[in-house]
């Protein structure tokens, strides 16, 4: 395990072992967390992706932890350019994220934080999915241009409060995003349509939008045990 740290953030390159392989994430640790957001990055992306990186670094100054990890390992993000498969199995995905879930309850600096979901495209289906199969870990989800379709019939067991932020300009995903809304089972769960915006969030203020609401998600229901911020250095 790699680690720099800022004067109010500890980032650390770990490495999560799941079955036979290892994943590779980014961990970052506030001083004083109120809880920890695990990313789950969309089809054809990894944790180096531009806009949840700007999104964990909102999160970051709200006081959230955050893990921004590979689902995938290189060697089958190499086989994925190709095939375009592994991406899309989303039992695949939800899996490695309820490892590095549990790989969290393991260490000491977060075992005792509230966690969430925060996923995007194919993510967001592998994150409610994850949520659904962890209903006493995850506290909230939140999903940017999500897919959340594609999580099926597990929406109907996601008890997680659920926010779907949607592009005002992407008309293909926001039905699809409304039909999941009406199967997920948690009573606190919403969709937000972004003005403006298409898909990847790329216009002007949109991704600061998301940020904002992400955090506000976050901030509303993933509460600290005894109502107090965890020190983590």
């Amino acid at each position: 395990m790699n680690t720099t740290a800022s004067a109010h953030v500890q980032e650390q390159l770990v490495r999560i072992p799941w079955q036979d392989i290892v994943l590779e994430g980014e961990l970052a640790l506030p001083q004083s967390t109120r809880g920890v957001v695990l990313f789950a990055h969309g089809s054809g992306s990894s944790r180096h992706s531009p806009r949840n990186h700007y999104v964990a670094r909102m999160l970051q100054n709200s006081g959230f932890s955050t893990l921004r990890m590979d689902l995938l390992t290189r060697d089958e993000e190499s086989v994925d350019v190709v095939t375009r498969q592994l991406r899309f199995d989303i039992s695949l995905l939800a899996q490695r994220l309820i490892g590095s879930t549990d790989w969290l309850r393991r260490q000491d600096s977060t075992r005792l934080l509230p966690m969430g979901y925060f996923g995007a495209s194919t993510g967001a289906a592998a994150a409610l999915i994850a949520s659904a199969e962890r209903p006493d870990q995850i506290g909230a989800v939140v999903s940017r241009g999500g897919r959340p379709d594609l999580a099926g019939s597990a929406l109907a067991r996601v008890h997680a409060p659920s926010l779907l932020i949607v592009g005002g300009h992407d008309v293909d995903v926001i039905p699809l995003n409304q039909q999941a809304l009406q199967q997920i089972a948690a009573a606190e769960s919403r969709m937000e349509i972004v003005p403006s915006a298409t898909h990847l969030f790329e216009e002007p203020g949109t991704l600061e939008l998301v940020g904002q609401l992400a955090a506000g998600w976050f901030q509303r229901f993933l509460k600290q045990l005894n109502g107090n911020r965890t020190e983590t250095i």
